[in-house]
């Protein structure tokens, strides 16, 4: 017998997208709703670099990435978690592959073909989509309200699965306008925040200009938090206004949570995390000859030029002459950090949607019959896998809730 029960969809990214592939095999109408030309921006933007997917290290650790959040997301990735997600992957035909660094990648490192098919597939399946629809919150009598090229229209639904994202790349839909729609309707919502973004440095504009968009490989970077000492080791980029790149992204909560407190981070830089200060010292203070400084720590330590131009912006050039002090430097180079970079900027956002404003089931306790998933919620992770499998997982956890409360008439509101 056909379900005659409709669900709205807004927001056409990984969550609401598996939403909808939850409901409409449990032959309940959906129509997915997106504020963009297209769905699935972001999520294509994501890939432009290689989509990375997920993450194959084992998951208790996997877990771990999402720190305070483990204990409201765990049920959920453990119920479509990385390897749940391969599995999908390759029914929809989508092989995958496992990188030296642990993440999964499709096997034509692109975002483009998965999404094709998976819309492909959503479409046959009944799904309706509907775009250039920019979602206005709810009219008197709770039917949904949106901004069209012909003027507002208005639409009901006996479920609605809020899947908005954050507020980064708000080019790609992702906008946080929903914030004060939720608001009004008295959902706790905690300020969204950037995550996996860049900090602000102020560099010398000989430096800025010249070594901007150059990478720092091989280092490790040293600060304290809450009191903590934090090591990590990695990679990062020069920007024209600071720091970016997979080391400060995974570094990002800690630091945007400290400038917040203390209104700056200094962060050590060991430019040479494999040799040690005696080392380093006996390689330095080996004869030179006529060789300039520079070329002197090119040749004995490997040093980048990008590596040996931020020691000067740190060290006077006498300073540069004292092997003591330019040791000590190489092994712990100081950069202040102002700030993060704007929430526009930055890859994710944190923040969002309280998980004490929904139940179990990702329904909010103000509005029954409105479900949340995806970065709309109030969780962060960094990158390499984490994010876009808890979309997913979110989004499926979310049709799941629909699905059983749409089953349970006395549930519903009058």
């Amino acid at each position: 017998m056909a379900n005659t029960k409709t669900v709205a969809i807004i927001g056409g990214g990984p969550a609401g997208l598996m939403a909808a592939e939850v409901l409409i095999k449990s032959g309940i109408k959906v129509d997915v709703y997106d504020a963009m030309p297209s769905v699935g921006r972001k999520f294509l933007m994501a890939g432009k670099g290689g989509m990375n997917i997920s993450n194959a290290e084992p998951f208790d650790r996997f877990l771990t990435r999402y720190g305070a959040s483990r204990r409201h997301l765990e049920a959920m990735l453990s119920d479509f978690g990385p390897d749940a997600l391969v599995a999908w992957l390759k029914e929809l035909g989508i092989n995958t592959f496992t990188g030296s660094s642990g993440r999964i990648f499709p096997t034509d490192m692109k975002a483009a073909p998965l999404l094709r098919a998976w819309l492909h597939r959503l479409r046959l399946a009944g799904v309706m989509f509907h775009v250039r629809h920019q979602w206005l919150g709810w009219t008197e009598n709770n039917a949904l309200r949106f901004n069209t090229a012909n003027g507002e229209k208005t639409s009901a639904a006996d479920a609605t699965i809020l899947a908005l994202g954050g507020a980064s790349w708000p080019q790609l839909g992702s906008t946080g306008t929903w914030v004060p729609l939720l608001h009004d309707k008295s959902v706790t919502i905690n300020p969204l925040k950037p995550a996996n973004c860049g900090f602000d440095v102020s560099w010398s504009e000989y430096f800025c200009n010249r070594f901007a968009g150059q990478a720092l490989k091989s280092v490790q970077v040293s600060f304290i938090a809450a009191g903590q000492q934090v090591s990590q080791k990695g990679e990062f980029v020069i920007t024209q206004t600071g720091l970016e790149g997979g080391l400060i992204y995974s570094l990002s909560a800690l630091l945007r949570d400290e400038i917040a407190v203390v209104g700056s981070v200094t962060v050590y830089i060991d430019l040479a995390p494999d040799n040690d200060f005696d080392t380093l010292l006996g390689k330095v203070s080996m004869p030179r000859g006529k060789q300039s400084l520079a070329n002197h720590l090119r040749k004995r330590l490997k040093l980048s030029a990008v590596k040996i131009a931020l020691l000067h912006e740190i060290l006077s050039t006498d300073d540069c002459a004292d092997p003591m002090l330019l040791c000590t430097t190489i092994k712990a180079l100081p950069v202040k950090l102002t700030g993060a970079r704007p929430i526009g900027e930055a890859i994710s956002s944190a923040g969002g949607i309280c998980f004490s404003a929904i139940d179990d089931k990702l329904m909010l306790s103000a509005m029954p019959g409105v479900f949340c998933a995806g970065e709309m919620l109030d969780w962060e992770a960094p990158t390499g896998g984490y994010l876009l499998t808890a979309c997913f997982a979110t989004g499926l956890w979310a049709g799941l809730g629909v699905r059983d409360w749409l089953n349970a008439p006395q549930e519903r509101p009058r």
